[in-house]
């Protein structure tokens, strides 16, 4: 047991003895290790405790509870309660962290942010990763995340003290308590900006009660859209799943044993955000730019004065003949 640890990692879990063991083990590989790990089993099925007591590290608190209403939103509390960590993290037992995720999050709340949150590459049931790259220091997409949340709780660290307590997770909602809490923070805290960590540092797999190719997330879905009809699709964010194996077995072997597969697969991700903001300016919006042009240029022609057009009217040749009067009169004279 680690008596005073800088962070406190909160990992919940249900039913998912399959692979909560390859969760802990992305946290037990951080290069920062002063850290407890709350494993928190809310009602958890059989397999679940000897998944996690098999790792033998003291830094690994093993909650056995009963289930609790909804998500288990009370139970977090009670493992939160005998947290100690100055600041607090979110794990959930179907991630995978990459082994810098809390070392890039201590650098972000060095400004001085009371909550800070790294990029997740979400991961559909067959192996197509796309990042999700909300920004939450531009106010239009705050405002957007004021009113539902994008962002996968795994990729947030924030400081204990940024709340009057440590058992701040609402009990009594259905679902979205995470959200919740990550806006009761900038509430508590308006003087202090969340900080937003430019970089992957979260696998975010669909979850199975959700029943979903793409986590029932309409931006995922539109990713795996673009990737089932792209060839130029990067060969590091589409991955084949054998039938045999959940999808975290194989991207944790990946992560495991394939040098630099972190720094590849990153920058597949940046990659595939310039192609797709490329496209976007190559292709749609240059052809909507010519269509709104050419829809302009009609109705300009349609609505036109009489004046400019090139046939004149009996009224403008009337006008026309008036004007030559003085001109007619003078050479009257003058002949």
């Amino acid at each position: 047991m680690v008596s005073r640890p800088r962070i406190s990692i909160l990992m919940p879990t249900h039913c998912r003895p399959d692979v909560v063991g390859l969760a802990v083990e992305s946290v037990l590989n951080q290069t920062f290790g002063d850290f407890e790990l709350l494993v928190v089993g809310d009602g958890a099925i059989p397999g679940t405790a000897q998944a996690v007591k098999r790792f033998d590290d003291p830094r690994i608190r093993y909650f056995d509870l009963p289930k609790a209403p909804h998500f288990g939103y009370a139970n977090r509390n009670v493992a939160l309660r005998e947290s100690r960590g100055e600041l607090i993290g979110f794990a959930a037992d179907d991630d995978l962290l990459f082994p810098d995720h809390l070392e890039t999050l201590l650098r972000g709340l060095e400004s001085g942010a009371a909550i800070t949150y790294s990029q997740a590459l979400w991961v559909s049931t067959d192996g197509i990763v796309a990042p999700f790259l909300t920004n939450l220091e531009f106010q239009d997409e705050m405002d957007a995340f004021r009113r539902g949340n994008t962002i996968a709780a795994s990729c947030f660290l924030y400081r204990a003290d940024a709340l009057p307590n440590r058992d701040a997770w609402p009990e009594d909602v259905p679902s979205a308590a995470d959200w919740r809490l990550w806006n009761r923070i900038l509430d508590a805290n308006p003087q202090s900006r969340i900080a937003y960590c430019r970089t992957p540092t979260v696998l975010h797999f669909s979850a199975r009660r959700k029943a979903s190719r793409h986590s029932a997330m309409p931006q995922l879905a539109e990713f795996i859209a673009i990737a089932d009809s792209a060839a130029w699709w990067p060969d590091a964010l589409r991955v084949p799943i054998d039938p045999d194996r959940t999808e975290q077995e194989t991207f944790a072997d990946l992560m495991g044993s394939t040098p630099g597969w972190c720094s590849h697969i990153r920058q597949a991700s940046a990659d595939l955000a310039a192609r797709l903001a490329w496209d976007e300016i190559r292709h749609n919006r240059a052809t909507t730019n010519r269509r709104l042009q050419a829809q302009a240029g009609q109705l300009a022609a349609k609505d036109a004065p009489p004046a400019v057009r090139s046939v004149r009217t009996p009224v403008q040749r009337i006008a026309a003949e008036i004007r030559r009067i003085p001109r007619n009169i003078i050479r009257l004279f003058r002949g």
